[in-house]
């Protein structure tokens, strides 16, 4: 899948997500239960600003000394009997995880869920290999799997587009032949994956938190599958976004705490795990680790304006208080990181070429800032990536762009300002909407305007979603206003200067 999932272009897929009512209803459902679980966890935790403060300042203390952290956790994991390898790009850490896999003879491997190895389309890259199987354990991921690797929607709840009767169809592929109650369903899986894990020799998993002091994983789950895919196979490899480093188990602490409430507005999910390679001591765990630091374009952000959306810690809150995520849902923009952390981050991994329209999917309402537990100022972000398109790269060559030059032309001049003012009234009062405002049309869906068929059909993209004002003739507008107040002001200056004389 890799980073983009799917081809078609951004106005397919926003037309084929405003026809999916059941994503949109439960893409709906899903934000407004997450809104009230996580206001209640957080008020729960007490003073939820100062610690967002405090996340925000770990996150920004980390990004800035980042060659640091990582050296100093790259020892410890050696120290402990681990392995490390920094990769460019999503060739080079497949290219590694497969020589691993090759050399270590694996045939079965199971997979926790994680985002940073689907954005490198690690799956695929290992089915390549003869005689290799793989499983994703993470229940959304396994129905995605099973339903010929269907694109996620949510970076939290991958299948939140799916009903219980989908995913019943998916499992009756396996030979599941009980109803379309989660309950069972979920039993049903919790028996085919155990049959699967006690088979695995070869486990990976992503990363939340890399402890740099210790060397160790931290992963903050809600199945105990991770916990299973690191405490059976012997080997284990870790994927992780260079930036997913804190420098104790303190900083830990406080941004899982952060992570768990805005997440899915619990205190802590049910598993939070810290892990290295099997001690002497220990009964499982795995013989060999290996830790695989991705950068992948990453580190274009650092020094950046773009810089803080390195403090990201995956909760995914962004989406579930976004509007045009409400519309969209995950397959809408065609990145495995969808909503305003998507819109910022995919841009910066993949490139304008391919991402370019996701700034222009937001209101810039800036409920995305204002709800980020690290303080990144998403908005902000978005806005300046139509910077650095319109402004820097002049990636804009559509109609829109020769419009807005035309009129950027017509108001720098004054003569053809002044001409626009006088018959702006009779060019434009066919397209108005030619009723008084009322309640009935207040929010006039469908009651625009309508514009005559013969006019060019990129007029209609503009009038027919805008509800367009009659303009004032020119003896009523502003300007001819303001010069008779003007004059008015002179004369009465002047008749109260003679009534004092």
């Amino acid at each position: 899948m890799g980073l983009k999932t799917s081809q078609l272009p951004f106005e397919t897929r926003v037309k084929q997500a405003k026809q999916d009512k059941f994503m949109q209803a439960a893409v709906a459902k899903a934000q407004d239960a997450q809104f009230d679980k996580r206001t209640a966890a957080r008020e729960e935790l007490g003073h939820w600003n100062e610690w967002r403060a405090l996340g925000e300042q770990i996150r920004k203390h980390v990004i800035r000394h980042l060659p640091d952290y990582l050296e100093e956790f790259s020892l410890n994991v050696e120290k402990n009997g681990g392995h490390v390898y920094f990769a460019q790009d999503a060739a080079e850490a497949t290219a590694y995880i497969k020589q691993i896999v090759t050399k270590k003879q694996a045939k079965k491997i199971v997979k926790s869920k994680s985002m940073v190895t689907t954005e490198i389309d690690l799956d695929q890259e290992l089915l390549q290999l003869p005689g290799v199987s793989l499983m994703e354990t993470d229940l959304a991921e396994f129905i995605l799997q099973e339903d010929n690797w269907d694109e996620p929607t949510h970076i939290v709840f991958p299948t939140l587009h799916k009903n219980r009767d989908q995913i019943q169809k998916v499992f009756q592929k396996l030979g599941y032949t009980g109803s379309n109650d989660p309950e069972e369903m979920a039993r049903f899986v919790r028996g085919y994956l155990r049959k699967y894990f006690m088979q695995a020799d070869l486990g990976i998993t992503g990363c939340n938190f890399a402890i740099a002091e210790n060397g160790m994983i931290n992963l903050v789950t809600n199945e105990g599958n991770a916990d299973l895919t690191m405490a059976l196979p012997q080997t284990q490899i870790v994927v992780m976004g260079m930036e997913r480093i804190v420098p104790s188990l303190k900083e830990a602490e406080v941004l899982d705490n952060l992570l768990c409430r805005s997440a899915v507005g619990q205190k802590l999910t049910s598993y939070c795990t810290f892990s290295t390679k099997k001690l002497a001591s220990e009964v499982d765990g795995p013989e060999d680790l290996y830790v695989v630091i991705l950068d992948n374009g990453r580190s274009d952000a650092l020094n950046t304006a773009f810089e803080p959306i390195l403090q990201c810690i995956r909760c995914g809150a962004c989406l579930n208080v976004c509007p045009v995520y409400r519309h969209l849902g995950g397959k809408g923009y065609g990145s495995i990181y969808p909503g305003p952390m998507g819109e910022v981050l995919s841009p910066i991994l993949g490139g304008y070429e391919e991402f370019g329209e996701l700034p222009y999917a937001c209101s810039l309402c800036g409920a995305c800032t204002e709800t980020c537990p690290v303080k990144i100022p998403l908005h902000e972000l978005i806005l300046e990536h139509r910077k650095v398109e319109m402004d820097r790269l002049h990636l804009d060559h559509s109609f829109t762009n020769t419009l807005l030059k035309t009129v950027g032309l017509g108001t720098r001049s004054s003569i053809l300002f002044k001409g626009a003012l006088l018959g702006e009234h009779t060019a434009l009062k066919p397209f108005s909407d030619q009723k008084e405002n009322s309640v009935e049309n207040l929010y006039p869906e469908g009651k625009v305007a309508s514009v005559p068929r013969v006019f060019p059909k990129l007029l209609h993209g503009w009038v027919d979603i805008r509800d367009l004002a009659e303009p004032p003739k020119a003896q009523e507008n502003f300007r001819h206003w303001y010069a008779q107040h003007k004059r008015k002001q002179k004369r009465g200056g002047k008749d109260g200067a003679r009534a004092q004389r």
